[in-house]
């Protein structure tokens, strides 16, 4: 079954909370972490969640704590 444009919208913004929850267990913030608004404007649309950018520190911490789940 097919979600709906609100269904779709909540895990959107459950997704975030918990990639931000996991991502602050290893001490790892990205802070323009978030549901994009305008992907979920049209009732079709498939919500996007933008990373955002983060700085070379923030960088590096992400990529050691990804190669140690290898």
């Amino acid at each position: 079954m097919a979600l709906t444009a609100e269904e779709r919208m909540r895990a959107a913004e459950e997704a975030v909370r918990q990639l931000k929850a996991a991502l602050g267990e290893v001490g790892i913030t990205l802070p323009s972490l978030r549901m994009d608004p305008l992907s979920a404007a049209d009732e079709g649309a498939l919500p996007l969640v933008e990373l955002g950018r983060c700085n070379l520190d923030t960088a590096l911490r992400l990529v050691a704590v990804l190669e140690g789940a290898r």
